[in-house]
């Protein structure tokens, strides 16, 4: 049965994939993917009810302040939200960068949809700011995020010690790059 695309501004659309605002009425469906304790064996802890919800309240917050924020994934067809991807401002080893993050239900993944939410959000990301470059980070163990993350273009940068993630791995691409490996 088709879902109809659930409330929330809508921000890209791509072949299969929909990304638009999260609301709270996304809460169900990002608890089945942010709560799995599998998907966020790389995450500091665990999501529980509480977690979820303040994360949808924190996006939305970087909506109104950010113009940009993590946003619900929603399969095109059938408007089920499946994850999340967007574009946030995080602290990359004492510095606020921009970052693209990424969230797919475990039944989901292992079919591009990371990568499709992923590059839409990296080629929203330059034409729609100035940011002269973009960043992925993660734990050193998350090798499922650093290979999405390289398969968008991005190339490894460094990694640094860090206490949440006790070693961080980072991914960038400039806007020179990009438009380069657009061009060919």
């Amino acid at each position: 049965m088709t879902e109809p695309i659930r409330p929330g501004v809508l921000i890209l659309e791509t072949k299969r994939l929909v990304l638009r605002e999260m609301t709270m009425e996304d809460y169900e469906a990002l608890f089945a993917v942010l709560g799995d304790p599998d998907i966020m064996q790389h995450y500091p802890y665990t999501f529980d009810e509480q977690r979820v919800r303040d994360w949808i309240e924190r996006n939305r917050k970087r909506y109104r302040k950010d113009g940009f924020g993590l946003w619900a994934v929603c399969l095109k067809d059938t408007g089920e939200m499946i994850g999340d991807c967007g574009l946030t401002l995080q602290n990359i080893e004492g510095e606020m960068l921009p970052e693209i993050g990424y969230h797919i239900r475990a039944d989901r993944q292992h079919k591009g949809y990371a990568k499709e939410a992923a590059a839409a959000v990296l080629d929203w990301a330059f034409r729609a700011t100035d940011y002269p470059a973009i960043y992925s980070y993660c734990k050193y163990t998350n090798v499922a995020s650093y290979k999405t993350a390289e398969a968008i273009g991005m190339h490894f940068e460094k990694k640094y010690p860090d206490e949440a993630n006790t070693i961080t791995h980072v991914s960038a691409i400039t806007r020179d790059e990009y438009f380069g490996i657009r061009r060919k």
